[in-house]
């Protein structure tokens, strides 16, 4: 009984000792808020008092964050795809922050398609999703570093089940791979300035990230495009196997 009670003692100091302390003072950056993860993620931290600072792709996601939410969050457009438009949002953070700095940067945004079996994608359809998922996420973090630094803060890079095991062709998996690699990277170097770095690998989740058509048509389109020879050597067998 006493080893319970000292158990059950020192799970409760454990806990506490993590806790955050000062939640109001704290700036959170959240990339991909105009629906799914980061959009929840925002309101649940802008219900727990922390500053929020949301970037949206669209004018109608950031609207409608802005209107579910209160003044504790502030939106900005952000495509991570382009340098200009990321240089632009780092510019915005630094204004809301000032010198108490950025105390998260959460790398939320992302896209799963084109996705399917490789020889039927292309490289344009590789690249589409490599350049959000990871090379946007990284030119975010370059940006976002200096202001993490200052307010010793952490990285949280949102990865995938897909990061670990390759469950799909395309360059979904690819991309969640190089994003393992990436944390794990500038975990070990940040250590030195008391930053910490996290990823998250969720599973399967209803999101809009795999977009509003059914899986049977997308398919069908790359089935569709793809030269005779190349539909000949699968076999309508095996593409009727990918609609299962």
């Amino acid at each position: 009984m006493a080893a319970l009670t000292d158990l059950s003692f020192m799970y409760r100091w454990f806990k506490n000792c993590n806790l955050v302390r000062n939640l109001s003072d704290k700036y959170v950056f959240i990339t991909g808020c105009d629906s799914g993860f980061g959009h929840q993620l925002a309101k649940q931290l802008v219900d727990r008092g922390m500053r929020v600072l949301a970037a949206c792709l669209t004018e109608e996601g950031a609207r409608k964050l802005q209107q579910d939410t209160s003044y504790r969050l502030q939106t900005t457009l952000l495509d991570v795809t382009k340098s200009e438009s990321v240089q632009a949002a780092a510019h915005w953070v630094r204004d809301q922050v000032g010198e108490q700095g950025l105390w998260a940067l959460v790398n939320n945004a992302g896209v799963g398609l084109p996705s399917g079996p490789n020889e039927w994608l292309t490289k344009e359809d590789f690249v589409k999703v490599i350049n959000v998922n990871l090379v946007g996420l990284i030119d975010v973090t370059l940006h976002m570093l200096p202001m993490v630094k200052k307010a010793r803060g952490r990285v949280v890079n949102m990865s995938s089940s897909g990061g670990r095991v390759a469950v799909i062709g395309g360059g979904y998996c690819v991309s969640k791979f190089g994003v393992e690699a990436f944390s794990d990277s500038i975990r070990r170097e940040l250590y030195y300035f008391g930053v910490k770095v996290s990823i998250i690998e969720p599973g399967n989740y209803r999101t809009s990230i795999l977009g509003q058509q059914s899986m049977e048509l997308r398919l069908r389109k790359m089935w569709d495009r793809m030269p005779q020879e190349t539909r000949d050597s699968y076999g309508e067998e095996y593409f009727q196997i990918w609609l299962l």
